[in-house]
């Protein structure tokens, strides 16, 4: 069973990427735009309840990948040595080869992070209880709305130093992809880290789409492999694409909707 932990605003401010709040309000940290916004955000974050933050769950479980799956272990005989239960989630590889030198020249895909012998790896999910009132003008609301995201992102950030051990402000080893991020772009996958994971004691439904309610959520795995890297998966061919929807077990025409962001 995943295990959850709550944490309070106070708690998460050290962790908020601001990189990514201020791309979502498209302006630069350090002008005077950038500056008063993030005096308000900080501001309006202090202002808040005790009982506002974040809440995440979080399992590990052992894998092992099989060409661009992983299969998960659920469940293990009495002998202890292979399973009785197993979750299959298939991957999209890169068809071009990443434009990053440290990457080798590799298409790569998150299947390659993970041993075929064997690896112990994360799956999270973490959702923000930071929401604007209706009534609120259009700047606050616009202003939670982000906070709630940055929040739910820093949840998953203090998850991972927490299970690690890892200070904050000390490197994190390996990588946390999330469901539709680059890597990720398919994202029926939630429905697969719902089996795994106890998304709604925090609080989260899925839509059958595969979209997060509350929207401020994320999840995804954590992969502790020292040179996991985070990609993108890009455009796919179609000959890729039959043969994941083969593996996810869906009909082309069932898992266009969740790839249309890497169909050409």
């Amino acid at each position: 069973m995943s295990s959850t932990f709550h944490y309070t605003v106070e708690e998460l401010i050290p962790f908020i990427d601001w990189v990514y709040f201020f791309h979502a309000w498209q302006t630069k940290a350090d002008s005077t735009e950038g500056m008063k916004l993030k005096a308000d955000a900080l501001q309006t974050l202090q202002s808040l309840s005790s009982t506002i933050g974040a809440s995440a769950c979080y399992r590990e479980l052992k894998v092992v990948s099989k060409d661009d799956d992983l299969i998960v272990y659920l469940e293990m005989q009495p002998c202890g040595s292979c399973p009785s239960r197993t979750l299959r989630i298939p991957f999209l590889r890169q068809q071009s080869p990443s434009l990053s030198t440290d990457d080798g020249g590799y298409t790569l895909c998150l299947a390659d992070f993970v041993s075929p012998f064997g690896d112990v790896i994360g799956f999270f999910a973490t959702t923000s209880s930071l929401q604007a009132d209706d009534q609120a003008d259009p700047y606050l609301k616009l202003l939670y709305d982000t906070l709630a995201s940055r929040l739910a992102e820093a949840a998953a950030e203090k998850l991972d130093h927490d299970i690690h051990g890892i200070p904050q402000g000390e490197s994190l080893i390996g990588i946390r992809p999330a469901v539709g991020y680059p890597s990720i772009p398919d994202l029926s996958v939630i429905f697969l880290l719902d089996q795994l994971i106890d998304m709604q004691s925090i609080g989260i439904t899925l839509t059958d789409h595969g979209a997060m309610r509350p929207q401020s959520s994320v999840a995804g795995l954590i992969i502790p492999h020292p040179f996991a890297r985070y990609f993108s998966v890009g455009t796919i061919t179609q000959e890729q694409f039959i043969d994941y929807a083969h593996r996810r077990g869906f009909t082309p025409d069932e898992m266009r909707p969740f790839l249309r962001s890497v169909l050409p």
